[in-house]
């Protein structure tokens, strides 16, 4: 019989989530989905309009990873030049970690921000991801996460402690003209990361710094392994997730029920995703090769089980709901149905993606297709259909989405 600790740790991993999601396709395709059907005449027309919208953002298919550094461009600003110039005369080693704290700390806070909120820069305003990033690029810059004032450019877990809902609303210009969905989540999820960095110095160092990742995993070495990274991510940071999705007294994070998957033991009717865990590992490549570490085993991730890759997967027919009445209802994050939405994005984007690079003639990595690509053309059809809302409404606590 396994015990939690071990069903914990099998469901950590990108082949739990790739072999469970497939079980939900084939089971879609064979008829058995309460929620969903599967057409798989449309992979090919949604892989030609993901091809073509990717030959028109990048003509030279130059295309970089999937990453939240993506956002830090918002409006053709190099923000990564701007943090270079505030870093001064840092070191290789202290640049790598004042550039994964501020990947940490902005992903983590890149969750749906409702149609609303925006962050106005220099007379510009941003919403949504780009919104996001650039408000939390300020807030980084300005010290909100950082307990030292003589050392803004940092993320130390006394910061995150002790930071309050007026706070992160000030840092995100949030006010009753510009709201912004699930901030009191966002704050709950903060005080969590702040209390996984302090008890765990021998991953975050003594004063809990997501950059002391550059540290403690193999970086120094020159050599860091992405799914490797994703794994001490997830064994290290899982209890930060509020949705209490536990086996036993083990946090399972972004891991959910649904009654069709099986498995050996304790692991049976769970299906992993690991959504904002592997947007994380996806945008932390970047940071560490500017320091001159060869991130190898990127392709071990998975397409992102999130409302745009998803949304595109529905726009386009590939999937389409057995009731249509369920696009007009408001779910949660654990209703069936959003759990296997979610699954059936992971496993459609691994068929689709060969289909891109088909039509490309380009053998790219899965997160330049996603780059391209899907998470684009799935905002595309969104604005096009909906005025940018997902076709399902996922009500969001800030974390999830």
């Amino acid at each position: 019989m396994t015990v939690p600790a071990d069903a914990a740790a099998a469901l950590r991993n990108t082949t739990a989530v790739r072999t469970r999601s497939a079980t939900l396709l084939d089971r879609a395709r064979s008829g058995e989905s309460r929620w969903f059907t599967v057409d798989d005449d449309a992979l090919v027309p949604a892989a030609a309009d993901v091809a073509a919208l990717t030959r028109s953002r990048f003509p030279d298919l130059d295309i970089p990873v999937h990453s939240r550094w993506r956002h830090f461009e918002a409006g053709g600003v190099d923000r990564r030049a701007a943090l270079d110039a505030r870093l001064g005369s840092a070191d290789t080693q202290q640049r790598a970690r004042a550039m994964i704290d501020l990947t940490v700390i902005s992903v983590l806070l890149d969750a749906g921000a409702g149609a609303d909120w925006g962050f106005v820069e220099d007379g510009v305003r941003y919403t949504r991801s780009e919104g996001l990033a650039v408000a939390s690029w300020h807030a980084f810059a300005a010290g909100r996460f950082s307990s030292e004032p003589g050392e803004p450019m940092r993320v130390d877990a006394a910061a995150l402690q002790a930071l309050s809902a007026a706070d992160l609303a000030g840092a995100l210009q949030v006010d009753a003209a510009n709201p912004l969905v699930g901030l009191d989540g966002r704050v709950d999820l903060l005080h969590r990361l702040g209390d996984a960095l302090a008890a765990q110095p021998e991953v975050f160092g003594e004063l809990g710094r997501p950059g002391m990742l550059f540290d403690t995993t193999s970086a120094p070495s020159g050599t860091v392994d992405a799914h490797d990274l994703l794994v001490t991510l997830l064994a290290s940071l899982s209890r930060i997730w509020p949705a209490g999705n536990m086996i036993g007294d083990q946090p399972l994070g972004d891991c959910w029920r649904h009654e069709a998957i099986p498995g050996p033991g304790l692991t049976a009717g769970w299906l992993p995703l690991h959504k904002l865990s592997q947007w994380l590992t996806y945008s932390l490549i970047e940071p560490l090769r500017w320091a001159g570490v060869a991130v190898t085993g990127i392709d071990a991730l998975t397409g992102l089980p999130e409302y745009r890759n998803g949304g595109l997967l529905l726009d386009t027919g590939v999937l389409a709901l057995r009731d249509r009445a369920d696009a007009g209802r408001d779910w949660t994050p654990a209703d069936e149905p959003v759990v296997e939405w979610r699954g059936l994005t992971v496993a459609l984007l691994d068929e689709l993606a060969p289909l891109v690079r088909e039509r490309l003639g380009v053998d790219l990595p899965l997160a330049c297709v996603l780059e391209g690509g899907t998470w684009a053309a799935g905002r595309v059809w969104a604005q096009r259909l909906r005025d940018g809302l997902p076709p399902l409404s996922v009500l969001s606590d800030g974390t999830v989405f």
